[in-house]
């Protein structure tokens, strides 16, 4: 649970920072709102002794059930069937919070937004505290609700599409901080190390890299694990979908009528791919697929997915009366 000495300004200052961190008004990110309600929800809970209390003892599920352990029923438990339920309005407990004062002229929101200096999450400008539902997480960044370790840190990696298709390897610069604070309010110190970050080939958006204990250090706690998530930078000339890739070309509207024609498709590997157009019409949005010139299987060597082309048509921008002629000779009614 938590600890007796995490007193109330702990935990308003907690609130300030995450409240400040995750306001609508200054945090554009999805899902931002749902936090500073889920953080708004949290304070409510902490700030109220009997509600921290039946929370620490049964969790949130008891305490919104009505001070029992869960599925007990609202009688159950030592709190004369307290039941918590949230008035739904994160704006009216900031309001309450801060009151006359204007928290957006303060430090918190300098240029690296976020809140809570460059380093406080051991890593440089990832913006503080760590996310996560609701009270639990609330709890955790107090030191409370039991764990013996800090949520991990994460920090988003961009790569290119070549990158993740041939595979490679980065160094990355991280900054922790060691604490002697329990509170993590104040470092006394902070390392610097570089990891090696080995990227596979075909690894796919979303793929976490986690380095255990090797981000920030709190007395009596693990040292915080750090956690790499891929994100693929955009490509100017492909479309990844998977494992397949996909491209996009376009044919003069002659060429899609009459055929006998060929287009030069390029692939992530530079080569050249061409693909014959027979006697048929192309159709506008009209599709080919090259087997095997995809993302390579991350799980699976030796195996790739697929490129998958889309044909457009160019139209003219305007026929002139001698080839508006000719087209309704050829196209009658």
């Amino acid at each position: 649970g938590i600890n007796a000495e995490y007193g109330d300004d702990v935990i308003k200052k907690a609130y300030r920072k995450l409240a400040l961190k995750y306001h609508p008004d200054k945090n554009k990110d999805p899902g931002a709102e749902e936090k500073f309600k889920e953080i708004a929800e949290a304070f409510e809970v902490l700030n109220d002794p009997e509600k921290r209390q039946i929370f620490d003892q049964y969790g949130e599920e008891g305490l919104k059930g009505g001070g029992g352990p869960p599925g007990s029923g609202p009688s159950s438990g030592n709190f004369n069937g307290t039941h918590f339920t949230f008035h739904g309005n994160p704006f009216a407990t900031f309001s309450s919070f801060f009151g006359d004062e204007d928290p957006f002229q303060s430090a918190f929101f300098g240029p690296n937004m976020g809140g809570m200096g460059p380093n406080i999450s051991g890593m440089p400008n990832m913006g503080g505290f760590p996310s996560g539902p609701g009270m639990s997480t609330m709890f955790q960044q107090m030191g409370g609700g039991g764990s013996s370790s800090r949520t991990p840190a994460e920090k988003e990696v961009y790569l290119t599409l070549e990158e993740l298709y041939q595979g490679c390897t980065k160094k990355m610069k991280i900054t922790r901080s060691i604490f002697q604070d329990p509170h993590g309010l104040s470092a006394s110190r902070q390392e610097e190390k570089i990891l090696t970050l080995d990227i596979k080939p075909g690894w796919k958006e979303g793929t976490k890299m986690t380095f255990n204990n090797e981000g920030d250090v709190y007395p009596g706690k693990k040292a915080q694990d750090i956690v790499f998530i891929v994100r693929q930078k955009p490509h100017s000339v492909f479309t990844r979908e998977g494992n397949d890739i996909l491209y996009n070309t376009q044919i003069p509207l002659g060429d899609a009528l009459c055929g006998n024609t060929e287009i030069v498709v390029p692939t992530i590997t530079k080569e050249k791919i061409p693909i014959p157009i027979g006697d048929s019409t192309v159709k506008p949005g009209s599709k080919r697929k090259i087997k095997g010139y995809g993302m390579p299987l991350s799980k699976i060597p030796g195996q790739y997915g697929d490129m998958l082309v889309t044909i457009n048509v160019e139209f003219p921008e305007k026929l002139s009366p001698q080839q508006k002629s000719a087209v309704r000779e050829m196209f009658p009614k």
